[in-house]
């Protein structure tokens, strides 16, 4: 009997230290880490790497042989790479490496077929590899909670998932309660890109690509309130996509 070995999946942050802002980088580290142990839990065996630690060359080639790949939430992207300027409302500190290899990443998984997932800054990532655009500040609303401990930032609210989508095959069913904390949205939509969910104020929650196994999602599967089942089937979902192209690739050999 031939020995079957677990699928690979690439899990890609933005950095691996934040001394200058050590509570949102505890933050950020418990979030990720929440991903990597779902993921094993699910039978992937996991690579985790800090895109702004590494070249981009270097982080293409540490890929190379994923199955899949997951782009993790984390700062905004450097407003050069979709056309925008400083000097916005909240803007955070930029790690242009990152986003540059974050954005190889997405370019290359759309060339190849690989299944990827983006959360939160990931869906802005796979936007902006597409030629999308984003929106720099949104109104305060129902998407994070302001002036609070970086603990309480999070917020619940529903996102409608858009019928005939994977995501709301995925989810299973019309709505979803999700966590969020984002203070920019996507503007224009990349080449390929359709919004799969959006929020009760308009804001485009989800997006996929339509013909690629890519999708995003503007909210946190991985926050400790989200849905016990939320990130475990946005994981099988990854799974699918891969049987699908392996299949596919058998029936064509």
């Amino acid at each position: 009997m031939a020995e079957t070995t677990s699928p690979r999946l690439a899990v890609v942050e933005v950095t691996g230290s934040r001394p200058d802002r050590p509570a949102y980088h505890a933050k950020v580290q418990v979030l990720n880490g929440t991903v990597v142990a779902a993921a094993e839990q699910g039978g992937w065996a996991v690579t985790r790497l800090a895109a702004a630690d590494m070249t981009i060359a270097t982080l293409l080639t540490a890929t190379a042989d994923a199955d899949a790949i997951v782009i993790l939430g984390g700062e905004d992207i450097t407003p050069r790479f979709y056309g925008g300027v400083s000097g916005y409302p909240e803007e955070t500190l930029h790690f242009p490496v990152a986003d540059d290899g974050q954005l190889a990443l997405v370019r290359r998984a759309l060339d190849r077929g690989t299944p990827l997932l983006g959360i939160c800054r990931g869906l802005q990532i796979i936007n902006v590899a597409l030629g999308g655009s984003i929106v720099q500040h949104i109104d305060e609303g129902i998407h994070r909670n302001v002036d609070v401990p970086i603990d309480r930032i999070l917020r619940e609210h529903t996102v409608e998932l858009l019928e005939g989508t994977v995501l709301a095959d995925s989810l299973g069913g019309a709505f979803a309660a999700v966590q969020s904390a984002h203070h920019q949205s996507v503007d224009r939509l990349g080449a390929g890109l359709l919004a799969a969910a959006v929020a009760p104020d308009g804001l485009i929650e989800a997006v996929e690509h339509e013909f690629a196994p890519i999708t995003g999602v503007q909210w946190h599967p991985e926050a400790p309130d989200a849905p016990a089942d939320q990130l475990p089937l946005l994981l099988r979902s990854l799974e699918r996509q891969l049987a699908a192209i392996e299949a596919a690739g058998r029936i064509a050999a």
